[in-house]
């Protein structure tokens, strides 16, 4: 049993680093094309027809980019296209959420709190609000796709708005956010499946077939491009969310989700402004430090339980049959509980770190998995071991958590 909760800890470790990677590479090519594309030079009179040029050094060499509207006057035999990143980091990420939140769905998807779900109703709401954040979305694409961009956004805003509200309704606050960053993300994805990649498609087959292209396609893919531009930050940021209880686990994490959005669009125009040589607004970071004080008020607001004391008694009195469990609670009591408590009696922390609370035998048992990793087989808790854990009290919750047999979830 032990060895199946390494190996599925490594797999786990395995796909959050490709999910970061793949991020980095989409996230990166995508500001380096919207910078790009913002500061080219259109004064020019191009003999290639070019719409702009833009000349670049790096790496010890120069760079001469040309950007053509529809297409150059023939076609490269070879094209580049930028689609892997996107498609990468969303498989993966929705690979990290099958491993971490549905397969570990009593642990960190259902709080009962909340709401009661069975595990298959927690993720069949997780899939479908998913499915229609994409379907919302484009719908509203549509129907604004002549109007003020400006207008399109608010009306997205909404969406988003509606969406934190919902998810913080009917699972945990980290789920929740979690889930807010994956609709968002899905959203983005789906942009450069659905819309960018086969817009391009159509440019390329009416180049090759000698038919001048329509100029819409190029319209709507760079409308959609322009979203995702300003979705990143927010959504790297809501990715980030479940390793901090101030923003998951408090009164108006719904409100604070959505301040974040905003503060995503402040900090993308100052960059956007700049790469565009229009100026500097800086009023924008201005706007941006209101909304980061506003967000940290908010967070003092009381923090939510992640899971009520009845909800975990079903689920201790198992575990606490496996042999050594009294011998775990004095340990993790008496090293662990000073700080992950209700109230932390550790100088400097106001709240439980992660949102684990350990202080009754039904909480200890409910965070038998991660006790097992963080001071069992590894030494990362307590930090710095500050509470001086002996390696006889880790070999004590080792022998317990590998004496819980196959019932044990993993």
């Amino acid at each position: 049993m032990y060895d199946v909760v390494l190996m599925w800890e490594w797999v786990e470790i395995a796909v959050r680093w490709l999910h970061v990677i793949t991020a980095i590479a989409w996230i990166g090519s995508s500001f380096y094309f919207i910078a790009l594309d913002l500061g080219l030079h259109r004064d020019r009179n191009l003999a290639s027809g070019a719409d702009g040029e833009e000349w670049q050094v790096h790496g010890g060499g120069f760079y001469h980019i040309q950007k053509y509207l529809v297409a150059p006057g023939s076609m490269p035999d070879h094209l580049v296209w930028f689609k892997w990143e996107s498609y990468a980091t969303w498989l993966s990420g929705a690979a990290l959420l099958v491993l971490v939140y549905y397969m570990g769905a009593e642990l960190y998807l259902i709080d009962p709190t909340v709401l009661e779900l069975t595990t298959w109703q927690a993720i069949g709401i997780s899939v479908a609000s998913l499915a229609f954040g994409w379907v919302a979305y484009t719908t509203l694409c549509k129907v604004f796709v002549n109007a003020n961009q400006t207008v399109l956004m608010v009306a997205l805003f909404g969406v988003l708005v509606g969406m934190s509200l919902f998810y913080t309704s009917v699972f945990s606050g980290r789920a929740a956010l979690l889930h807010l960053g994956a609709f968002t993300a899905t959203i983005m994805s789906a942009n450069v499946f659905m819309v960018i990649m086969p817009n391009q498609r159509v440019v390329v087959a009416d180049l090759k077939a000698g038919r001048k292209p329509d100029p819409k396609y190029g319209k709507i893919a760079k409308q959609r491009s322009t979203h995702n531009n300003y979705l990143t930050l927010p959504v790297v940021f809501l990715m980030l969310s479940n390793h901090y209880p101030l923003v998951f686990a408090t009164q108006w994490n719904w409100l604070i989700a959505s301040l974040v959005f905003l503060m995503g669009v402040t900090i993308r125009h100052w960059f956007n402004t700049r790469h565009a040589r229009k100026g500097s607004p800086w009023w924008t970071w201005g706007l941006t430090a209101a909304l980061f004080v506003a967000i940290a008020w908010l967070s003092s607001a009381p923090m939510k339980t992640v899971k009520g004391e009845a909800a975990l008694q079903g689920e201790a009195l198992r575990l606490a049959s496996a042999e050594g469990f009294e011998d775990v609670v004095g340990i993790v009591q008496g090293r662990c509980s000073m700080c992950h408590a209700a109230e932390p009696g550790w100088d400097g922390i106001a709240w439980p770190p992660k949102g684990v609370v350990l202080e009754t035998e039904a909480q200890i048992a409910h965070e038998a998995r991660r006790i097992y990793l963080q001071s069992g087989v590894s030494h990362a808790m307590p930090p710095g071991n500050l509470s001086y854990m002996e390696p006889e009290e880790r070999e004590a919750i080792v022998r317990w958590f590998r004496g819980l047999g196959a019932e044990d979830p993993v």
